[in-house]
């Protein structure tokens, strides 16, 4: 209805009409494009008056007056642009609360719903997260959102905990470490103790800090719903006043007073001001929801004009997410090539995500035969020519060489992620990866 009202006004605006055609058009502008305003004006006005037993008018009674007013005294088309202006701004701030019912609706789906719980004689059996308790065991199969928050019991994998905190990468979790609800089990099957209730997991708390984000408004916000009431009771004691003390005061003929009386009840109506702050914080909220960044409350997001310092995250934030090889280090230069077939031919049966950015970086280079095995927490195995390597993390190696060693701290200090190649338990290739900085960054932080 309202942009039924908003073309007709348009259309008498600009269209000449003979008559008082235009008049017309611009009155039922008004009602199409104002009804909910009106109506809610009156009624709410009603309501609330015999609840508290004492007058109380709305901002919606009091535009409603000034509308009037203005058809009163001639000036349609300013009566129909006022309703236009505060009927707009209550209708973006209802689309802006819907958006953001979306967005919440959108998390909210991702809150896992069903768990496989481990039955005594070892079966399982598939029950509503909402039925587990503190120290039932779960089993957990490749590829399933973990049910609720806890820790593994037994068995390891790699699990995707990019909805609670954001990293790209699966992270490698083994026995007595926790695991989080709404994340996702890699390769892996393992079984976990339940921790904690289904509303008390951690990307539970974050759907609540959403959900209650949408009732904590800025300042501003929270003083103009308390001047509201007072400043409407106020403007509708000081025109009838003026009306009645003008001419007396001033000697004005009592037409001149009733017509200044209602532009100023006009004037003082406050169209968009009782509306402007809680549509933009609602949007904000919403689009930030969307992209990533939560905000306990309007109030902290007017925080932001305070703001001296930030301190960012890294990952997702400050850098792409996406890991790519930086540094690549050798203990004998003269065996790169062969090294490099040994690493392609390992990490094309990889199962782990930091394999695509080595063989993005080595993709070319040709495979040689040889078998190979995945070992969850353990990394990769081969056997080559009556060799064993084996593809991991430093930390499941011993014999190290003091350079290479010094190498990997150098580059801890830049927080990147290294693998090894290990041949015959000695360290012979040290590979770095890193996420590369967003493009945006620069730009951003000037800004």
């Amino acid at each position: 209805m309202y942009f039924i009202g908003l073309i007709i006004y348009l259309l008498a605006l600009f269209v000449p009409f003979a008559g008082a055609t235009s008049n017309y058009l611009f009155t039922a502008a008004v009602v199409l494009s104002g009804f909910h305003v009106i109506v809610e004006g009156v009624t709410e006005t009603i309501k609330h008056t015999k609840e508290k037993r004492k007058f109380q008018p709305n901002v919606h009674l009091l535009m409603t007056l000034a509308v009037l007013g203005a058809m009163l005294i001639g000036n349609f088309d300013e009566s129909a642009l006022l309703i236009l202006i505060f009927a707009g701004a209550h209708f973006l701030e209802e689309f802006a609360e819907e958006k953001s019912q979306k967005e919440i609706t959108s998390l909210l789906q991702m809150n896992p719903t069903k768990a496989r719980l481990l039955q005594a004689d070892g079966s399982t059996k598939m029950v509503d997260v909402r039925k587990l308790t503190v120290g039932d065991q779960l089993k957990v199969l490749p590829g399933d959102q973990i049910a609720t928050d806890g820790f593994i019991v037994e068995g390891h994998s790699t699990i995707d905990e990019s909805s609670i905190n954001g990293e790209s990468i699966p992270k490698e979790k083994g026995k007595e470490e926790e695991v989080f609800a709404s994340t996702i089990n890699g390769q892996g099957t393992f079984t976990m103790e339940v921790s904690k209730d289904s509303s008390e997991t951690v990307f539970a708390k974050i759907l609540s800090v959403v959900e209650q984000s949408q009732s904590y408004l800025p300042k501003t916000a929270t003083k103009i719903q308390k001047i509201e009431p007072i400043y409407v009771k106020s403007v509708l004691l000081i025109v009838p006043l003026f009306v009645l003390l003008m001419p007396v005061l001033l000697q004005w003929s009592w037409e001149t007073s009733i017509y200044r009386g209602i532009v100023l009840l006009i004037t003082a109506s406050p169209c968009a001001l009782a509306v402007s702050v809680v549509p933009a914080t609602l949007s904000a909220i919403s689009n930030l929801a969307k992209k990533g960044v939560l905000f306990k409350g309007g109030a902290y997001l007017t925080n932001l004009v305070d703001i001296k310092a930030v301190a960012f995250d890294k990952t997702g934030t400050l850098t792409q997410g996406q890991p790519v090889v930086t540094d690549s280090f050798y203990k004998e230069e003269a065996m790169k090539s062969s090294w490099q077939q040994i690493i392609v031919t390992m990490e094309k049966s990889a199962n782990h995500p930091l394999a695509k950015a080595i063989l993005a970086a080595y993709g070319q280079t040709s495979t040689v035969e040889m078998s190979v095995k995945n070992e969850i927490g353990q990394g990769i195995i081969g056997q080559y020519n009556g060799r064993n390597y084996r593809i991991g993390k430093p930390s499941l190696f011993q014999q190290v060489s003091p350079e290479m060693q010094e190498k990997q701290t150098n580059l801890l200090r830049q927080v990147k992620r290294w693998f090894t190649l290990v041949k015959m338990k000695k360290l012979w290739h040290l590979l770095h990866l890193w996420t590369e900085q967003t493009k945006k960054l620069q730009l951003q932080l000037r800004i």
